[in-house]
C-alpha cells in the first residue's frame, strides 16, 4: 500500500491485488457496502461523476485506473492511450481522499499470461464494438471479472457512452453469477455536446470543437426516426458525414437496447438506441442516444 499525502489528505493507493484484498478485508463488516468505479485513467468530469455516486451510495469506494492492453485491437491505440496518473490522483483527492485507488501493473493483473478468457454473451458481443474490434469483449470480460474478483463490490458503476460495454459487463455477471449490481449512469458531454472520452485528450483543439456534429448528428436522427423509417435514418447520418470530410464514419446503427440486434421495423414495445463510431484524424470516438 501506498498513502499519498495531498494537501493535508491521506490517499489509499494499491499497486497489487493482494495487499488491497487484505486491506479491504480488514475494512468492511457484514453490512458495508463497497462500491467500484473501474477506469482506464486520463480522468474526466463523466468519471468524477460515476464516482461522486458510489461516495453516496456506498460505505466504501474504489477506484481502478488500469490500461487493459487485451482489449486493444490496435496496437497503436494501445500505445497512444493517455496515461495520466499524477493528474489523476490529484483530481480523486481533490474530489475525496477517503477514496481507495487500485493502480496495478499488468503482471499483477495477468500475472505473466497477457491473454483473454473467451466468453458467450449470447451475441451481445458481436454488434457494433464487437464487429469492428475483435477480441475487444473478450479483453474487456476478462479485466472486470478479474477486478470484480479482486475487489468484490457491492455496486460498480459504468457509464452509458459505452452502452454496449454496459449491456456485456451486465451479461457477463449474470453468466458468472458474480454478486454485484451493475449500474449504468448517464453520458456526460462537454460544453459542445461532444461525449466524454479519454481519447477528447488526443483531438486539437479545432478537432475537439468541430467533434460537436457527432452528437448534433445524433441528435438529427433522433428526431427523424420518430417519423422514418430506421433505414432512411441510416441513409441520412451516412450522407451527412460524406458531407464532413474530416470525419470518417465507421459505422452507424440502429438497434433494440435490449438484444443490441439492429431494427429494420419498429414495434412500439421495444426501446431502440442508435450506435456510432466516427474517426477524427485517426482518433476514434463513440456515442450513443436514446431514440424513444
Amino acid at each position: 500500500m501506498f498513502a499519498l499525502n495531498f494537501n493535508n489528505t491521506t490517499m489509499h493507493i494499491f499497486y497489487g491485488k493482494a495487499p488491497l484484498a487484505a486491506y479491504l478485508r480488514s475494512i468492511k463488516t457484514a453490512n458495508s457496502t463497497i462500491g467500484f468505479v473501474p477506469t482506464m485513467g486520463a480522468l474526466h468530469q463523466g468519471h468524477l461523476a460515476l464516482m461522486k455516486k458510489s461516495l453516496i451510495e456506498n460505505d466504501f469506494t474504489v477506484v481502478s485506473i488500469f490500461v487493459n492492453p487485451t482489449q486493444f485491437n490496435n496496437p497503436e491505440d494501445l500505445a497512444k492511450y493517455p496515461r495520466t496518473i499524477e493528474e489523476d490522483i490529484k483530481k480523486m483527492t481533490a474530489l475525496n481522499p477517503e477514496i481507495i485507488l487500485y493502480a496495478p501493473t499488468v503482471e499483477d493483473i495477468y500475472e505473466g499470461q497477457i491473454i483473454s478468457q473467451s466468453f458467450d454473451f449470447d451475441g451481445l458481443e458481436n454488434q457494433m464494438e464487437g464487429k469492428f474490434r475483435p477480441g475487444h469483449f473478450n479483453g474487456v470480460g476478462t479485466i472486470v471479472k478479474r477486478l470484480f474478483e479482486i475487489i468484490e463490490p457491492t455496486n460498480a458503476y459504468f457509464g452509458e457512452k459505452d452502452f454496449q460495454q454496459l449491456q456485456i459487463v451486465k451479461k457477463m455477471v449474470e453468466k458468472t453469477n458474480l454478486k454485484v449490481n451493475v449500474i449504468g449512469c448517464p453520458i456526460f458531454r462537454e460544453p459542445n455536446n461532444l461525449a466524454m472520452s479519454s481519447r477528447n485528450e488526443r483531438l486539437s483543439p479545432q478537432e475537439r470543437e468541430e467533434a460537436a456534429i457527432i452528437y448534433k448528428i445524433l441528435n438529427g436522427a433522433k428526431e427523424k426516426f420518430q417519423t422514418n423509417s430506421a433505414y432512411s435514418v441510416s441513409e441520412w447520418v451516412q450522407k451527412s458525414f460524406e458531407n464532413n470530410p474530416h470525419f470518417s464514419l465507421e459505422y452507424f446503427v440502429i438497434a433494440d437496447e435490449a438484444t443490441l440486434l439492429p431494427s429494420f421495423r419498429k414495434n412500439k414495445n421495444k426501446k431502440y438506441r442508435a450506435f456510432i463510431a466516427v474517426f477524427v484524424n485517426n482518433i476514434r470516438l463513440i456515442d450513443t442516444i436514446s431514440l424513444n
